[in-house]
């Protein structure tokens, strides 16, 4: 009988062992990934600012401005104006730029003048 209670004991003791350890590299694999995130959102953004300069940039990279968010940028041509969002890698749009995209696709867009006296 006394067995009994000890393996139980060792047991139990084993088991939250195992808990505590899973739940410290559980934290720690979360943290990781986190920062691993926030480094691959910092690396976008500044790569978003270097896009229109590199080679493969169909348009002319003087006629970019550059806005940051919700949308990297507006591309002015003689013909049209071009909003632009870069993206890299496995990156995929937000729901507001995905929103954005549809209403220019809808041709929702106006152009107001506002003056100041």
């Amino acid at each position: 009988m006394e067995t009994k209670i000890q393996v139980i004991l060792i047991l139990l003791i084993f088991n939250i062992f195992f808990i505590v350890l899973w739940r410290t590299n559980k934290n720690r694999y979360n943290d990781l990934a986190f920062r691993k995130q926030s480094l691959s959102s910092r690396y976008g953004k500044m790569t978003e600012q270097f896009m229109p300069f590199l080679k493969d940039y169909p348009y002319d990279p003087c006629n970019f401005r550059f806005l940051g968010s919700p949308i990297d940028g507006v591309q002015f041509e003689e013909d049209k104006v071009i909003f632009i969002e870069f993206k890299t890698a496995n990156s995929k749009m937000s729901d507001k730029q995905r929103n954005i995209a549809d209403l220019i696709y809808r041709k929702k867009i106006d152009f107001e003048e506002h003056r100041i006296d």
